[in-house]
Protein backbone atom coordinates (compact mmCIF):
# COMPACT_ATOMS: atom_id res chain seq x y z
CA UNK A 1 0.00 0.00 0.00
CA UNK A 2 1.73 3.51 -1.01
CA UNK A 3 0.77 6.37 1.45
CA UNK A 4 1.74 9.91 0.89
CA UNK A 5 2.18 11.45 4.54
CA UNK A 6 2.08 15.29 3.94
CA UNK A 7 2.67 17.68 7.12
CA UNK A 8 3.42 21.43 6.80
CA UNK A 9 6.91 21.32 8.46
CA UNK A 10 9.52 18.59 9.84
CA UNK A 11 8.76 19.13 13.28
CA UNK A 12 5.14 17.95 13.38
CA UNK A 13 6.43 14.54 12.16
CA UNK A 14 10.06 14.24 13.16
CA UNK A 15 9.25 11.68 16.09
CA UNK A 16 7.44 9.65 13.58
CA UNK A 17 10.62 9.49 10.98
CA UNK A 18 12.83 8.45 14.28
CA UNK A 19 10.64 6.12 15.77
CA UNK A 20 10.80 4.33 11.91
CA UNK A 21 14.19 5.22 11.22
CA UNK A 22 13.33 7.47 8.44
CA UNK A 23 17.19 8.56 7.00
CA UNK A 24 17.81 12.38 7.91
CA UNK A 25 17.71 13.54 4.52
CA UNK A 26 15.43 13.67 1.50
CA UNK A 27 13.65 11.99 0.28
CA UNK A 28 11.62 10.67 3.01
CA UNK A 29 10.86 7.05 1.90
CA UNK A 30 10.03 3.68 3.74
CA UNK A 31 8.89 0.39 3.60
CA UNK A 32 8.01 -1.65 6.07
CA UNK A 33 4.98 -4.57 6.13
CA UNK A 34 2.72 -3.39 3.69
CA UNK A 35 3.61 -0.13 3.78
CA UNK A 36 5.38 2.06 0.91
CA UNK A 37 5.60 5.71 2.86
CA UNK A 38 6.50 9.16 1.21
CA UNK A 39 6.60 11.99 3.44
CA UNK A 40 6.61 15.26 2.37
CA UNK A 41 7.24 18.21 4.09
CA UNK A 42 4.71 20.44 1.89
CA UNK A 43 5.33 24.01 3.34
CA UNK A 44 2.89 26.26 5.60
CA UNK A 45 0.00 27.48 4.18
CA UNK A 46 -2.83 27.25 0.91
CA UNK A 47 -0.22 27.79 -1.91
CA UNK A 48 2.68 25.54 -1.03
CA UNK A 49 0.20 22.70 0.09
CA UNK A 50 -1.71 22.49 -2.61
CA UNK A 51 1.77 22.99 -5.13
CA UNK A 52 3.18 20.58 -3.43
CA UNK A 53 0.41 18.07 -2.96
CA UNK A 54 -0.62 18.37 -6.17
CA UNK A 55 2.76 17.70 -7.68
CA UNK A 56 3.39 14.39 -5.60
CA UNK A 57 0.14 13.02 -6.72
CA UNK A 58 0.57 13.86 -10.39
CA UNK A 59 3.87 12.29 -10.81
CA UNK A 60 3.26 9.28 -8.68
CA UNK A 61 0.24 6.93 -7.79
CA UNK A 62 -1.02 6.81 -4.04
CA UNK A 63 -3.29 4.62 -2.51
CA UNK A 64 -3.88 6.95 0.93
CA UNK A 65 -3.05 10.94 1.24
CA UNK A 66 -2.96 11.59 4.91
CA UNK A 67 -2.51 15.12 6.16
CA UNK A 68 -0.91 15.53 9.37
CA UNK A 69 -0.22 18.38 11.87
CA UNK A 70 -0.96 20.85 14.49
CA UNK A 71 -4.78 22.93 14.97
CA UNK A 72 -6.73 25.60 16.93
CA UNK A 73 -9.68 24.87 18.59
CA UNK A 74 -13.30 26.40 18.88
CA UNK A 75 -15.01 23.76 20.38
CA UNK A 76 -15.15 23.25 24.32
CA UNK A 77 -14.92 18.94 23.37
CA UNK A 78 -11.37 19.53 22.22
CA UNK A 79 -8.61 20.73 24.09
CA UNK A 80 -4.84 20.91 23.66
CA UNK A 81 -3.29 17.19 23.25
CA UNK A 82 -6.58 15.63 21.85
CA UNK A 83 -6.58 14.33 18.68
CA UNK A 84 -9.41 14.37 15.79
CA UNK A 85 -10.13 13.68 12.03
CA UNK A 86 -11.20 16.14 9.56
CA UNK A 87 -14.22 15.05 7.58
CA UNK A 88 -14.72 18.56 5.80
CA UNK A 89 -12.56 21.53 5.27
CA UNK A 90 -13.72 25.17 4.01
CA UNK A 91 -11.40 27.80 2.54
CA UNK A 92 -13.07 30.42 5.09
CA UNK A 93 -11.98 33.53 3.43
CA UNK A 94 -12.72 33.01 -0.52
CA UNK A 95 -15.42 35.32 -1.58
CA UNK A 96 -16.53 38.75 -1.04
CA UNK A 97 -17.22 41.48 1.64
CA UNK A 98 -20.42 43.29 0.39
CA UNK A 99 -20.72 45.87 3.31
CA UNK A 100 -21.02 44.18 6.33
CA UNK A 101 -22.00 40.86 4.80
CA UNK A 102 -19.90 37.92 3.73
CA UNK A 103 -20.99 36.59 0.30
CA UNK A 104 -19.03 32.78 -0.47
CA UNK A 105 -17.48 31.78 -3.46
CA UNK A 106 -20.58 29.36 -3.49
CA UNK A 107 -22.60 32.32 -3.50
CA UNK A 108 -20.90 33.82 -6.20
CA UNK A 109 -21.60 31.61 -8.59
CA UNK A 110 -17.64 31.26 -9.06
CA UNK A 111 -16.79 27.61 -7.97
CA UNK A 112 -16.90 25.97 -4.15
CA UNK A 113 -15.18 26.79 -0.70
CA UNK A 114 -16.01 23.12 0.82
CA UNK A 115 -13.80 20.02 0.27
CA UNK A 116 -14.63 16.37 2.08
CA UNK A 117 -12.55 12.98 3.16
CA UNK A 118 -12.08 10.31 1.03
CA UNK A 119 -10.66 7.86 3.77
CA UNK A 120 -9.16 4.23 2.62
CA UNK A 121 -10.63 2.22 5.67
CA UNK A 122 -7.96 0.37 6.30
CA UNK A 123 -6.72 2.05 9.23
CA UNK A 124 -10.20 1.21 11.78
CA UNK A 125 -8.64 2.83 14.62
CA UNK A 126 -9.09 6.09 13.26
CA UNK A 127 -12.55 5.61 13.56
CA UNK A 128 -12.57 6.34 17.30
CA UNK A 129 -10.89 9.86 16.55
CA UNK A 130 -13.66 12.53 16.97
CA UNK A 131 -14.70 13.49 13.49
CA UNK A 132 -14.58 17.41 13.19
CA UNK A 133 -15.67 20.02 10.73
CA UNK A 134 -12.18 22.74 9.89
CA UNK A 135 -12.05 25.87 8.16
CA UNK A 136 -8.72 26.64 6.41
CA UNK A 137 -6.87 30.05 6.94
CA UNK A 138 -4.10 32.45 5.99
CA UNK A 139 -4.51 34.07 9.16
CA UNK A 140 -5.12 32.45 12.55
CA UNK A 141 -7.62 34.03 14.42
CA UNK A 142 -6.32 35.95 17.69
CA UNK A 143 -9.15 38.73 17.94
CA UNK A 144 -12.33 38.32 20.12
CA UNK A 145 -14.25 40.11 17.38
CA UNK A 146 -13.24 38.31 14.39
CA UNK A 147 -13.80 35.00 16.37
CA UNK A 148 -17.08 35.69 16.95
CA UNK A 149 -18.01 36.86 13.15
CA UNK A 150 -16.22 33.24 11.66
CA UNK A 151 -18.13 30.75 14.49
CA UNK A 152 -21.10 32.66 13.43
CA UNK A 153 -20.43 32.38 9.51
CA UNK A 154 -18.97 28.73 10.14
CA UNK A 155 -19.50 27.00 12.76
CA UNK A 156 -16.59 25.04 12.35
CA UNK A 157 -14.89 23.05 15.48
CA UNK A 158 -10.85 23.98 14.51
CA UNK A 159 -9.12 25.51 11.97
CA UNK A 160 -5.77 25.19 10.48
CA UNK A 161 -3.92 26.63 7.48
CA UNK A 162 -3.42 23.37 4.96
CA UNK A 163 -6.12 21.51 5.06
CA UNK A 164 -8.66 22.47 2.48
CA UNK A 165 -6.04 22.84 0.07
CA UNK A 166 -4.67 19.27 1.03
CA UNK A 167 -8.29 18.06 0.30
CA UNK A 168 -8.76 19.72 -2.73
CA UNK A 169 -5.34 18.41 -4.31
CA UNK A 170 -6.44 14.85 -3.86
CA UNK A 171 -9.77 15.36 -5.46
CA UNK A 172 -8.20 17.06 -8.53
CA UNK A 173 -6.28 13.48 -8.64
CA UNK A 174 -8.88 11.21 -7.34
CA UNK A 175 -6.64 9.59 -3.96
CA UNK A 176 -8.21 9.07 -0.95
CA UNK A 177 -7.25 11.19 1.72
CA UNK A 178 -7.84 11.83 5.30
CA UNK A 179 -6.67 14.52 7.49
CA UNK A 180 -5.45 13.89 11.68
CA UNK A 181 -4.89 17.17 13.60
CA UNK A 182 -3.40 17.70 16.94
CA UNK A 183 -4.96 20.34 19.33
CA UNK A 184 -2.48 23.03 20.09
CA UNK A 185 -4.27 25.70 21.52
CA UNK A 186 -7.91 27.02 21.99
CA UNK A 187 -8.97 29.90 19.54
CA UNK A 188 -9.05 32.83 21.75
CA UNK A 189 -7.58 36.36 22.01
CA UNK A 190 -3.68 34.96 21.27
CA UNK A 191 -1.87 34.05 24.13
CA UNK A 192 1.06 32.10 23.46
CA UNK A 193 2.12 30.70 27.00
CA UNK A 194 -1.02 28.37 26.80
CA UNK A 195 -0.52 27.13 23.86
CA UNK A 196 0.85 23.34 24.14
CA UNK A 197 3.05 22.63 20.90
CA UNK A 198 4.73 20.18 22.18
CA UNK A 199 2.07 18.08 23.49
CA UNK A 200 0.36 18.41 20.35
CA UNK A 201 2.94 16.93 18.30
CA UNK A 202 3.42 14.54 21.20
CA UNK A 203 -0.26 13.16 20.88
CA UNK A 204 0.05 13.08 17.22
CA UNK A 205 3.21 11.27 16.34
CA UNK A 206 2.06 8.86 19.55
CA UNK A 207 -1.24 8.26 17.44
CA UNK A 208 0.57 7.90 13.87
CA UNK A 209 2.62 5.24 15.61
CA UNK A 210 0.30 3.33 16.65
CA UNK A 211 -1.85 3.40 13.74
CA UNK A 212 1.05 2.18 11.29
CA UNK A 213 2.17 -0.39 13.98
CA UNK A 214 -1.17 -1.76 14.12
Amino acid sequence: MKILLVAATKAEIEPFLTHFSFRDELPYDKSFGNYQIKVLIGGVGMVPTAFSVGKALSEHHFDLAINVGIAGSFIAELNPGDICQVKEDTFSELGAENGDEFLTIEALGLGRSTYFSKPNLLFPKLNNLMSVKAITVNKVHGNENSISKIVARFNPDIENMEGAAFFYACEQTKTCCMQIRAISNIVEKRNREKWKIGLAIKKLNDTLIQIFES
